[in-house]
């Protein structure tokens, strides 16, 4: 599975998506972008509100796909999180912040998808 970045994101993502469906989560947008960010996945996990970052890495040269979320995408994140629940009328639901990591081989096969639950506190 060779290619571009963008490509490894988007099958990343795809395994992303598999995972939480098969874990219970229900898919509620993918992709929303606001000035202060872009947030990959929105689900609902039960009745609470579930943003969800995607990580994905490609051999472990540059680190675990978790280590890759830097203070500044944290706090991004964070406020990517808020203007999605302020332009949705949601200021009043529960919500939280996972990641999503995937790792793949350099030969592009997945090695592990791990959902971190609460992985950055707003």
């Amino acid at each position: 599975m060779k290619g571009t970045r963008k490509q490894l994101g988007d099958a990343g993502e795809e395994i992303a998506v598999r995972e939480l469906i098969r874990r219970g989560y229900a898919i509620r947008e993918r992709n929303w972008r606001s000035a202060e960010g872009e947030l990959d996945i929105v689900a609902e996990q039960e009745r609470l509100l579930v943003f969800i970052e995607v990580r994905t890495r490609r051999g472990d040269r540059f680190g675990t796909p978790e280590e890759s979320i830097t203070p500044t995408k944290r706090v991004h994140l964070i406020a990517t999180a808020q203007t999605y629940l302020q332009s949705h009328s949601l200021e009043d639901r529960d919500w939280r912040i996972d990641v999503v990591a995937v790792e793949m081989s350099a030969q592009g096969e997945l090695l592990r998808v791990d959902v971190i639950e609460n992985a950055i506190e707003g």
